[in-house]
């Protein structure tokens, strides 16, 4: 690892040293960040007006811009807040921190977007960056702000079905995202069976989602990568917001801790059901009984930061997340004898992260990480029965999850304008619980305690990655290579590798119009079982091992992009994607069944999947919002499934739709809608029934009988088109000590029966009949929201 590190610094000295000329040069770096708050802007644009030469803030804020030896006038610039402009003599190396001032009153202050501040000026395609306050805006099922909701709207995303935050890439599945809170993988991101997620809206600072054309920094994964990283905390003042809705509250605090040096921020959130239901249960309870409900699920966030000075800061951040489902019943007789019942079920997940950036130079920046993920699912069920001087006692627990251990070094290095290095190594300890149940007996003579189940299994994952972003005038490209191996430890144990090429392309033409084109492939290690239906907690994470093989992808990608009229960003894209090794169960097994191994009950195939995306979006002025539409087809073939001909992927959708508009009325009302259409899920439906004798009772004469259903290729036939629209209202007053809004809104404004499954049935005169079972009708929520 020391001779990779010390190849890797020397490719970097070339470049440095190959960029340099005759004419002498001076580098301007330091940090972008937000003047009221003190948080760090990412992706802030650094602009020189004279030499036409910029480049971007990263994930630290951190900038570097080299350039010749000369007067300068520098623009500074970044989404929701005013420009700064500021002219000086470049003469020597200058470290200069820039804080920014948020454009809140949009009616005095005319934003536009500057000409480096374009989407054709960037050589990344297929990503999205979403303001966190426009997804708080969005409307949501019951008035709950979701972070994965507001991504489904987005071309090449779907949803698995009504209500469910499952994210479907370019036809990928769930599993195939890699999806990072604060650096950190997590693994579970769905509250309440999918219909919310475990992102708190008002932890967030920023979210990007990455669909193709991965930099060499990303890994793992096929379809897609999700960024969201936390906030900082305030680093002038105690601040606060909250909520209160329909389903839970929240609240966030933030502010420094002794100095300015030193910021913390902490949010919670957590649903009251339970504490709601609570007093209407205890009303039912007769005496001598006991009845407890457990309904609930929480978020807690927690940061801190310390700057120790420029060139060392030191973060950790932490989440812990759990859903909650039990009752407790116990019924007391008179003689003392009692009959005791306990189910729960429970999951979640814990992530942390510890980072420590240092500024190696003004021109190399490096972050070292180190974190821990953890999701695990526990289901419980105990039965304490006593009689007299007997005691019968019953239990079994369910159990299964994914522990990661990982660390990890990245460095960004900036030699000048026209190149941007970035390279890195990480290590990761995976250890996998899928899925054992215990069984405990107690009665009598008979104590019985067993373990049913897979055994547990570790593996280590190792990335290495380099990459350069260059400029040559109109032509930009990012250039990388992504290394990766795979150690599988145990019974099981086998090694695997990749090496993955990512190519990206952008030309510009008549300096507005670009040209984007790109390649990538992808390796990922790492499978979720899942039953394709419901985001279950029963989804079982499991490593590739001799038998199951890794997934591997490759993804090629074609478009154009321009700003128009100074407010719009336009973009169409085309996309094919080949898909190997994907995992699914076969049909017709038990997910949740008392094999011993898993891997007897999971088959490998091939997917495909091909489209075009349009996508138009105005992130400025008093009317924003965006309209897309994606075009698209999706594949899966298993030799073992559906005869071993290919067919769609239950979310193989032809035509997708959204359009998202907010508009800010006045100074104290908005309004914001936002409505959906897609082509209805593929589904497998049973195409005729016979008899067929299960018993014949030769003494009386008697034959018994069963329905036999016979089912068609599989998702042969379509569910009806899906489409809603909802409506939020937002009414703003500034008070005294603090600000407050209302919103008021609808989900399914129309009362769409929208198609959540289909199942064979009877009609009235009973005649076999399809029924189709439709979900959420119109939803009105409500909610305070207030800051101070």
């Amino acid at each position: 690892m020391k001779t990779i590190l010390q190849v890797l610094c020397f490719v970097c000295y070339f470049l440095n040293l190959s960029a340099q000329n005759t004419q002498q040069r001076f580098t301007l770096s330091g940090y972008i960040s937000d003047a009221a708050s003190g948080e760090e802007l990412i992706s802030a644009n650094v602009f020189d007006q004279k030499s036409g030469k910029g480049t971007v803030s990263n994930t630290y804020g951190f900038f570097s811009l080299t350039l010749p030896k000369d007067s300068v006038v520098l623009s500074i610039s970044y989404i929701g807040f005013e420009t700064k402009t500021v002219k000086l003599l470049l003469d020597k190396d200058i470290s200069m921190n820039f804080k920014l001032s948020s454009a809140v009153e949009l009616e005095a202050v005319e934003v536009v977007a500057e000409k480096f501040d374009r989407i054709e000026e960037e050589t990344q395609m297929s990503r999205v960056e979403v303001p966190v306050e426009q997804i708080k805006k969005v409307p949501a099922l019951l008035g709950e702000v979701d972070v994965l909701k507001t991504l489904q709207l987005l071309p090449g995303v779907q949803s698995g079905g009504e209500g469910q935050n499952g994210l479907y890439v370019r036809g990928g599945s769930p599993d195939q995202n890699l999806v990072l809170l604060d650096g950190v993988p997590v693994y579970n991101v769905s509250h309440l069976l999918g219909f919310f997620s475990v992102f708190n809206a008002d932890a967030i600072k920023n979210v990007t989602l990455t669909k193709g054309g991965f930099p060499a920094r990303y890994g793992g994964r096929l379809s897609s990568v999700l960024e969201i990283n936390m906030k900082e905390g305030n680093t002038s003042k105690l601040r606060g917001e909250g909520s209160i809705g329909l389903v839970s509250s929240k609240l966030t605090l933030e502010g420094p801790l002794g100095s300015e040096n030193t910021s913390f921020i902490v949010s919670g959130r957590r649903t009251y059901i339970d504490l709601l239901a609570r007093p209407f249960i205890k009303s039912q309870v007769e005496e001598g009984e006991s009845f407890n409900l457990k309904l609930f699920f929480y978020d807690l966030n927690a940061k801190i930061n310390h700057k120790f000075n420029d060139k060392h800061r030191l973060y950790f951040s932490t989440y812990s997340g759990s859903d909650v489902f039990g009752v407790d019943s116990k019924e007391t007789y008179e003689d003392g004898d009692y009959f005791k019942l306990n189910n729960q079920t429970d999951w979640g997940n814990i992530t942390a992260a510890l980072r420590w950036n240092y500024l190696i130079t003004n021109k190399l920046f490096a972050n070292t990480t180190l974190t821990y993920s953890q999701f695990n699912f526990n289901l419980t069920a105990a039965v304490e029965d006593k009689y007299g001087e007997n005691l019968d006692a019953y239990s079994a627990k369910y159990t299964s999850g994914i522990y990661d251990w990982a660390g990890k070094i990245d460095f960004d290095y900036i030699p000048n304008p026209n190149h941007y290095i970035r390279f890195g190594t990480s290590i990761t300890h995976h250890r996998y619980d899928p899925g054992a149940f215990q069984f405990e007996v107690q009665s009598d003579d008979i104590d019985f305690d067993t373990i049913l189940g897979s055994q547990e299994a570790k593996s280590f994952e190792y990335t290495l990655y380099l990459e350069d972003e260059m400029s040559f005038g109109a032509f930009r490209a990012n250039l990388g290579v992504h290394a990766s191996g795979f150690k599988v430890r145990g019974n099981e144990s086998e090694f695997y590798y990749s090496v993955q090429p990512r190519i990206g392309l952008r030309y510009l033409l008549n300096n507005d119009l670009a040209i984007k084109a790109s390649f990538n492939t992808m390796a990922q290690y790492i499978n979720l079982l899942t039953n394709e239906s419901l985001s279950l907690p029963t989804d079982l994470w499991v490593p590739s091992t001799k038998r199951i093989r890794p997934q591997t992808a490759w993804q090629v990608a074609g478009g154009v992009a321009k700003t128009l009229w100074d407010e719009y960003e336009f973009s169409v894209e085309a996309y094919y994607k080949q898909m190997k090794n994907v995992v699914s169960y076969k049909e017709g097994v038990d997910f949740i069944g008392l094999e011993n191994d898993w891997q007897d009950k999971v088959t490998q195939g091939d997917g495909e999947s091909y489209g075009l995306e349009l996508f138009l979006q105005k992130k400025k002025g008093k009317t924003t919002g965006w309209l897309g539409y994606t075009l698209s087809w999706n594949w899966r073939q298993f030799a073992e499934i559906n005869g071993g001909e290919r067919y769609p992927f239950k979310y193989d959708r032809r035509h997708d739709v959204s359009l998202v508009l907010s508009h800010q009325i006045n100074k104290n009302v908005s309004i914001t809608g936002a409505w959906v259409y897609g082509t209805g899920n593929s589904i497998t439906l049973p195409l005729f029934r016979y008899t067929t004798p299960i018993y014949v009772d030769l003494q009386n004469q008697q034959v018994y009988i069963r329905e036999v259903e016979t089912i068609g290729k599989k998702n042969a036939f379509r569910m009806a088109a899906y489409h809603r629209l909802d409506i939020n209202i937002e009414f703003y007053k500034k008070k005294r000590i603090y600000e407050r809004w209302w919103t008021i809104g609808a989900y399914n404004i129309y009362n769409r029966n929208n198609p959540y499954f289909i199942y064979s049935g009877r009609d009235d005169q009973g005649n076999r009949t399809f029924r189709q079972v439709s979900l959420f009708p119109i939803v009105p929520s409500v909610s305070w929201r207030f800051k101070f």
